[in-house]
């Protein structure tokens, strides 16, 4: 069996780190996927492509790949760097601002 851990990144839609902090261990397909020809359904025989495993630590996740016999592969997560400006958001509406107002 084949897996990856690695710390999901956060969702498009939101700038928040939540459901960040978590590893997760999912393992790798075993088979390919098979379109259904009436309804275009895509399916697979495959039951461990459905398993999600979530842990608090890499150790964990490490440790349980290993006590299972798992090939697991960790994929390190790519860290963004923190958008800080010096005045915050308060400075939107200060009134010693200098440039035109834009609302």
């Amino acid at each position: 069996m084949r897996a990856r851990i690695y710390q999901p990144a956060r969702t498009a839609m939101s700038s928040g780190a939540a459901k960040t902090k978590h590893w997760v261990l999912e393992f790798a397909p075993a088979s390919a996927r098979s379109v259904d020809p009436l309804m275009g359904w895509t399916s697979s025989s495959d039951m461990q492509s459905q398993v999600h495993l979530t842990f608090e630590t890499r150790e964990a996740a490490e440790d349980y790949a290993r006590e299972q016999g798992i090939d697991a592969v960790v994929q390190e997560p790519n860290k963004r760097k923190p958008n800080i400006r010096p005045g915050g958001y308060g400075e939107n509406f200060a009134t010693g601002r200098r440039g035109a107002w834009t609302h």
